[in-house]
């Protein structure tokens, strides 16, 4: 129920949906005795565009989640292995096309296979199925271990966890297929803006990770893009974080409502 939810009130409580459903909204009104109020919510929906649109709102919000572990050290020495969250790759369009489809957050792959050749002997676990809210048979983590296999990765270095939907199951299930012993010591690769959440599931699960951030969404945070695409997209990536986070804290998923390094 909670992944039901997640992938239907979740969409809705986004930025540029709202806005969608709160202008379409507006406009039906104005076809009726309410039209007053419809034209209210049309100008209410016009200036959140332009708020999010014109201000550096979304970076804002961002920035915290982003910044909130630093880069990891290499001199700490090498880890035993490499978890890498599934997010950047498209497995339906995958299929459908014959070669791998990427979507935002390839540098998760990228970072991945450079890790891989920088560390040998470390295992490298990929963690991802099937996001959609009506499954299909299409896996990220296939998709996933052929592009990591072209870029140079060992086939026998990958394990593949096929049946996660989401990061608390990334993090679950990940855990019940690696089974790390004491001592190790594992990265776990996600985008910064992800890994607060991520680390948050992870530490619950009894699945201690380093946190090596990566694909930065946020440079300057008062830069402004001007309306574009840009700032509502940052401000979506921001409110499902930040939502996230509350979700988890409030199902008992996560120990701290904003996870910190230790």
């Amino acid at each position: 129920m909670f992944f039901v939810l997640s992938k239907t009130l979740g969409l809705l409580a986004l930025p540029t949906n709202f806005m969608i459903v709160l202008g379409l909204l507006g406009v039906v009104l104005m076809l009726t005795r309410f039209a007053v109020f419809g034209r209210r919510l049309v100008v209410a929906a016009m200036l959140l565009l332009a708020v999010l649109g014109l201000t550096p709102l979304g970076s804002l919000m961002l920035s915290p989640l982003e910044s909130r572990f630093p880069k990891w050290d290499p001199a700490k020495g090498a880890p035993d292995g490499i978890i890498v969250l599934g997010g950047p790759v498209d497995p339906d369009r995958s299929i459908m096309y014959g070669m791998p489809v990427t979507v935002a957050g390839a540098d998760r792959l990228i970072q991945a296979a450079a890790l891989a050749r920088r560390y040998p002997n470390a295992r490298i676990v990929f963690t991802g199925g099937s996001a959609n809210l009506i499954s299909t048979d299409a896996r990220e983590a296939d998709v996933a271990a052929d592009i990591l296999l072209s870029l140079g990765v060992a086939k026998e270095r990958l394990t593949l966890e096929r049946e996660s939907r989401n990061t608390y199951e990334n993090a679950v299930f990940s855990k019940a297929m690696v089974a790390p012993k004491p001592g190790e010591r594992w990265l776990l690769v996600t985008s910064a803006f992800h890994m607060p959440r991520s680390v948050g599931l992870f530490r619950k699960a009894g699945f201690p990770v380093e946190p090596y951030p990566v694909d930065w969404r946020v440079g300057r945070v008062l830069d402004v893009d001007g309306v574009s695409l840009l700032g509502l997209r940052r401000a979506d990536i921001a409110v499902r974080e930040w939502v996230g986070l509350v979700a988890y804290r409030l199902r008992g998923r996560i120990d701290d409502l904003f996870p910190a390094p230790n």
